[in-house]
Protein backbone atom coordinates (compact mmCIF):
# COMPACT_ATOMS: atom_id res chain seq x y z
CA UNK A 1 0.00 0.00 0.00
CA UNK A 2 2.67 2.44 0.69
CA UNK A 3 4.46 1.78 -2.72
CA UNK A 4 0.63 2.38 -4.15
CA UNK A 5 0.49 5.72 -2.06
CA UNK A 6 4.03 6.72 -2.98
CA UNK A 7 3.19 6.15 -6.89
CA UNK A 8 0.41 8.27 -6.57
CA UNK A 9 2.39 11.26 -4.95
CA UNK A 10 5.11 10.92 -7.50
CA UNK A 11 2.11 11.52 -10.18
CA UNK A 12 0.69 14.91 -8.23
CA UNK A 13 3.88 16.30 -8.02
CA UNK A 14 5.37 15.53 -11.82
CA UNK A 15 4.99 18.23 -13.91
CA UNK A 16 2.28 17.71 -16.65
CA UNK A 17 4.21 16.41 -20.41
CA UNK A 18 3.89 19.35 -22.36
CA UNK A 19 1.62 19.53 -24.69
CA UNK A 20 2.56 19.82 -28.26
CA UNK A 21 2.21 23.56 -28.92
CA UNK A 22 0.19 24.68 -32.11
CA UNK A 23 2.61 25.95 -34.64
CA UNK A 24 1.22 29.22 -35.83
CA UNK A 25 1.99 29.43 -39.44
CA UNK A 26 2.93 33.01 -39.88
CA UNK A 27 1.70 34.42 -43.25
CA UNK A 28 3.82 36.18 -45.81
CA UNK A 29 2.55 39.73 -46.77
CA UNK A 30 1.59 38.74 -50.41
CA UNK A 31 -0.91 35.46 -48.25
CA UNK A 32 -2.31 37.93 -45.58
CA UNK A 33 -3.06 40.61 -48.24
CA UNK A 34 -5.21 37.88 -50.53
CA UNK A 35 -6.89 36.76 -47.42
CA UNK A 36 -7.83 40.48 -47.03
CA UNK A 37 -9.03 40.68 -50.44
CA UNK A 38 -6.38 43.44 -50.93
CA UNK A 39 -3.93 44.31 -53.62
CA UNK A 40 -0.16 42.94 -53.30
CA UNK A 41 2.93 44.49 -55.13
CA UNK A 42 6.45 44.45 -53.66
CA UNK A 43 9.55 44.32 -55.37
CA UNK A 44 11.71 41.13 -54.69
CA UNK A 45 15.21 42.08 -56.03
CA UNK A 46 16.85 44.57 -57.39
CA UNK A 47 19.91 43.47 -59.88
CA UNK A 48 22.80 46.15 -61.18
CA UNK A 49 24.75 45.50 -64.07
CA UNK A 50 28.56 45.55 -61.82
CA UNK A 51 30.20 47.62 -65.07
CA UNK A 52 27.17 50.01 -65.69
CA UNK A 53 25.31 51.23 -62.20
CA UNK A 54 23.14 52.76 -64.54
CA UNK A 55 21.42 49.60 -65.74
CA UNK A 56 19.82 46.86 -64.25
CA UNK A 57 16.65 45.28 -63.46
CA UNK A 58 13.87 44.98 -60.73
CA UNK A 59 11.94 41.34 -59.95
CA UNK A 60 8.43 42.01 -58.46
CA UNK A 61 5.66 40.04 -56.84
CA UNK A 62 2.07 40.31 -57.35
CA UNK A 63 -1.40 39.01 -56.36
CA UNK A 64 -4.56 38.69 -58.78
CA UNK A 65 -5.84 40.94 -56.80
CA UNK A 66 -3.55 43.81 -57.61
CA UNK A 67 -4.02 42.92 -61.55
CA UNK A 68 -7.46 43.43 -61.33
CA UNK A 69 -7.39 46.92 -60.24
CA UNK A 70 -4.91 47.63 -62.31
CA UNK A 71 -6.89 46.45 -65.17
CA UNK A 72 -9.44 48.61 -63.73
CA UNK A 73 -7.22 51.40 -64.12
CA UNK A 74 -6.98 50.81 -68.04
CA UNK A 75 -3.59 49.04 -68.12
CA UNK A 76 -3.96 46.47 -70.70
CA UNK A 77 -1.29 43.09 -72.03
CA UNK A 78 -1.58 39.83 -73.41
CA UNK A 79 -0.78 38.45 -69.80
CA UNK A 80 -0.44 39.51 -66.25
CA UNK A 81 3.73 40.01 -66.29
CA UNK A 82 2.91 42.99 -69.73
CA UNK A 83 0.34 44.23 -67.00
CA UNK A 84 2.40 44.86 -64.12
CA UNK A 85 5.63 45.94 -66.86
CA UNK A 86 3.17 48.49 -68.12
CA UNK A 87 2.12 50.00 -64.41
CA UNK A 88 6.21 49.73 -63.26
CA UNK A 89 7.03 52.21 -66.58
CA UNK A 90 4.16 53.99 -65.50
CA UNK A 91 5.48 54.40 -62.51
CA UNK A 92 9.24 55.54 -63.50
CA UNK A 93 7.86 57.29 -66.21
CA UNK A 94 5.98 60.17 -63.22
CA UNK A 95 9.24 60.33 -61.02
CA UNK A 96 11.63 60.89 -64.31
CA UNK A 97 9.14 63.73 -65.16
CA UNK A 98 8.48 65.05 -61.53
CA UNK A 99 11.92 65.19 -61.19
CA UNK A 100 12.88 67.10 -64.67
CA UNK A 101 9.52 69.28 -63.51
CA UNK A 102 11.25 70.50 -60.00
CA UNK A 103 15.00 70.72 -62.24
CA UNK A 104 13.12 72.75 -64.35
CA UNK A 105 11.81 74.93 -61.41
CA UNK A 106 15.21 75.07 -59.84
CA UNK A 107 17.27 76.42 -63.17
CA UNK A 108 17.51 80.58 -62.88
CA UNK A 109 15.98 82.08 -65.46
CA UNK A 110 18.54 83.25 -67.92
CA UNK A 111 19.62 80.00 -68.35
CA UNK A 112 15.87 78.44 -69.57
CA UNK A 113 15.73 78.23 -73.08
CA UNK A 114 13.60 80.69 -74.59
CA UNK A 115 11.22 80.60 -77.29
CA UNK A 116 11.33 82.55 -80.00
CA UNK A 117 8.13 84.04 -81.85
CA UNK A 118 8.51 85.47 -85.53
CA UNK A 119 6.02 87.17 -87.48
CA UNK A 120 6.13 88.05 -91.16
CA UNK A 121 4.93 91.66 -91.32
CA UNK A 122 5.73 91.68 -95.05
CA UNK A 123 8.07 94.60 -96.91
CA UNK A 124 10.81 92.60 -95.56
CA UNK A 125 9.32 92.88 -91.89
CA UNK A 126 9.61 90.52 -89.35
CA UNK A 127 8.50 91.07 -86.14
CA UNK A 128 10.69 88.70 -82.84
CA UNK A 129 9.28 88.55 -80.04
Amino acid sequence: MLDYIKKFLKKETEPEPKKAAHKVRKLSAKDAANERGEPYVNVVQVELDPDDVGNGAFELDWNDIFVARLIKAGFKGKDDAQIVDQWFQSICRNILNENFEQWEANQPVDSRPRKVDRHDLGNGRTEVS
